[in-house]
């Protein structure tokens, strides 16, 4: 057999194969190593899916954290006369509002004045609930001490001034969803309760915490967090 004749000889063996298509074998291994790299990705795809969440979960953790932050700061300073004896009024009630605002936080501008939403229970004047933080509090710039007979004074100037429009503060536009269980089910614990209490006092609202006991990547519960 000529050289020739060999080549066109292997050539047709070869297109030969290729109009047949793959083998048996040659399958079998094929979709053996896709299955393979699926089974491989799949966790990474989870984790990623997790690793969304628990960044979500970070992030609504520390605007609720601020937000009840940010009422306590305003809160010094507010309803100084309730919870004392005699209740509120007359001038203990002025003399402690307008000497608290010294002890106030330098980034509140403005004081709680709506004293129907603390009990005598709430010294420490945490928000009685998640809900005021979103329904929102009556507030009136810090620095003006309460006038016996209505209206404040200017702590600067000394001279009276007529009260303003009364004005509402909104600490969150809305209570933000657990990424962990889907809902609005966050575990609250007041500034009377430690860590480990699972059941909230009402009292108030120091901390908040997610309610799922599942665990995040770093095996910690995200119930601790």
């Amino acid at each position: 057999m000529s050289g020739k004749q060999k080549n066109n000889r292997q050539s047709a063996t070869r297109n030969l194969r290729s109009a047949n298509g793959f083998s048996l074998l040659e399958l079998i291994i094929t979709l053996g190593v896709l299955a393979i790299l699926v089974m491989g990705t799949i966790p990474i795809a989870q984790n990623a899916v997790k690793r969304q969440k628990e960044l979500r979960l970070r992030e609504n953790l520390r605007d609720l954290r601020n937000a009840i932050d940010e009422f306590r700061r305003d809160a010094v300073g507010a309803c100084s006369g309730v919870g004392q004896s005699g209740g509120q009024g007359g001038n203990s009630a002025a003399m402690n509002q307008f000497n608290n605002t010294s002890s106030a936080d330098p980034r509140s501008r403005v004081v709680i004045d709506d004293c129907k939403i603390f009990d005598t229970e709430n010294l420490d004047r945490y928000p009685p609930s998640l809900d005021i933080l979103v329904e929102g509090v009556k507030i009136k710039p810090r620095g003006l001490a309460v006038k016996l007979g209505g209206g404040a004074f200017d702590d600067s100037t000394n001279v009276f001034k007529e009260e303003d429009e009364e004005k509402k503060k909104v600490y969150l536009r809305e209570i933000p969803v657990d990424p962990m269980t889907g809902e609005k089910d966050w575990k609250l614990r007041s500034s009377y309760q430690t860590k480990d209490e699972e059941s909230w006092d009402e009292i108030n609202v120091f901390d908040v915490r997610s309610s799922s006991d599942a665990e995040a990547l770093n095996e910690e519960k995200y119930s601790d967090w």
